[in-house]
């Protein structure tokens, strides 16, 4: 069979998730991929750096155990049997993939798609057509332009779980989300990590305050350099225009990504006014009919969950049950540091210029009993709301299990609940979220 009532061209979060949803309303469905199935996200992305990331926290829970009276020792990492489980980690999921695939009778291609004409793409010596599209193209890291670099050997995000060796000196330019999560979990194994960043401080795009906290914590196992002006690139150290050098055995380039668009190009599809990403609609439907874009592809929060919730909209418009699109205000941003950040929505300054009248509380976790108990009071809650309503326009929880805890408030706000809700509803004690509702009364007796 080489016709398909849907062809999804891509296999990563976006891709698959959409590809299992078009199956269940009754498609017949293929992917194509031409790297492994999971894409960015599974391979070299959120769980490779996740399962990393755990070991960090092992090792941290270890260090902070000593010092509260339990006699452990602490002897170093394995990193060989540290990769290892995270190979399994991953196979573990892909398998997971393939089987669901199965179950549901979608064909999987592992290959190059190119455009042949409307909605029939070559692949492997064969020709694959479709009456609906749903592009899932992904991205790749972004490199500058920097000097020497390209005569170095260095590290990619996409490259990076590759290694059978632990760095001893890695240094790290870029000082986003994956930068810094990467230099976390590194540094806790055994790394000696430096981060270099152009901007004028790492993390631009958290909460200012969280921001500060995760810099204090990081500044005291590693080496932060903002605005750091890059003279050079040798093959054995960073020379900044100062002077200053820094060594390493491993240089990893995290720096952003940029989109796949090679096939949408090709497609003749319609760019946005800078084009740099394909124009959608408010059911992801490009300029070309029956053809439909998602994930990184097309921009926004390049996240895996947002692609998943994108290639299900897709999916939906395509079988005439159009949903409203993925909102940004609504979307979870994530960091898996320690302590972690969590937010969402409008950040104070966003909502102030956007005009609402605003009630913004922060309470720090040292107000927590649990937090206290377990020793991790380093952190807040912070809620953003507007006054007349009472809607929670926007939340950062910088602190223990903030990744979790996001998503109670998320779900009241998805439902169009308040803040007066939160306030009411009975929390469980001792546990964290308790500050959760401290912040929330405390709105509510300001509104």
């Amino acid at each position: 069979m080489n016709h398909f009532d849907v062809l999804v061209i891509g296999a990563g979060p976006g891709g698959y998730i959409a590809a299992e949803e078009a199956a269940r309303h009754g498609k017949s469905v293929a992917v194509i991929e031409r790297q492994a199935i999971g894409g960015t996200c599974l391979n070299v992305g959120c769980i490779p750096s996740k399962a990393y990331l755990e070991h960090a926290h092992w090792v941290h829970s270890l260090k902070k155990a000593q010092g509260h009276g339990m006699d452990v020792a602490f002897k170093g990492v394995d990193y060989a049997k540290l990769k290892n489980r995270k190979d399994k980690v991953v196979s573990s999921l892909q398998g997971g993939i393939h089987a669901t695939f199965k179950s549901l009778d979608i064909h999987f291609i592992n290959g190059e798609a190119a455009y042949v004409s409307a909605n029939s793409f070559q692949v492997n010596d064969q020709t694959i057509t479709a009456t609906d599209v749903i592009l899932a193209t992904g991205s790749r890291p972004f490199v500058p332009e920097i000097p020497g670099l390209a005569e170095v050997e260095y590290l990619t995000t996409d490259t990076i779980f590759e290694l059978n060796d632990l760095p001893r000196q890695l240094v790290i330019i870029g000082g986003g989300v994956i930068a810094v999560e990467l230099a976390f979990a590194l540094e806790a194994i055994g790394s000696q990590v430096t981060i270099l960043e152009v901007a004028p401080d790492i993390l631009l795009t958290e909460d200012e305050a969280a921001r500060k906290i995760i810099k204090q914590s990081l500044s005291k196992t590693m080496t932060l350099e903002t605005q750091a002006k890059i003279k050079h690139v040798h093959p054995d150290a960073v020379e900044l225009e100062d002077g200053q050098k820094y060594p390493f055995d491993q240089l990893l380039v995290a720096t952003g990504r940029r989109p796949n668009v090679a096939l949408a190009q090709d497609m003749q599809l319609e760019f946005d006014e800078h084009k740099r990403w394909p124009k959608v609609d408010d059911y992801y439907q490009t300029s070309q009919p029956h053809v439909y874009a998602i994930g990184d592809l097309i921009g926004g929060y390049t996240l895996a969950h947002a692609a998943s919730a994108e290639g299900i909209k897709a999916v939906k418009a395509i079988v005439g049950q159009k949903e409203r699109p993925v909102r940004d205000r609504q979307v979870p941003r994530s960091l898996f540091t320690s302590p972690e950040v969590a937010s969402f929505g409008l950040s104070e300054a966003d909502a102030k210029a956007a005009g609402y009248d605003l009630v913004v509380e922060q309470m720090p976790f040292a107000f927590n009993g649990r937090a206290i108990a377990v020793d991790q009071t380093e952190g807040f809650i912070k809620l953003v709301v507007d006054r007349r309503y009472g809607e929670i326009l926007g939340a950062v929880i910088c602190g223990p299990e903030a990744t979790e805890i996001l998503h109670q408030i998320l779900t009241l706000c998805e439902a169009e609940g308040t803040v007066h809700e939160l306030a009411a509803t009975v929390f469980s004690h001792p546990t964290v979220s308790e500050l959760l509702q401290d912040v929330a009364k405390a709105v509510v007796r300001k509104i």
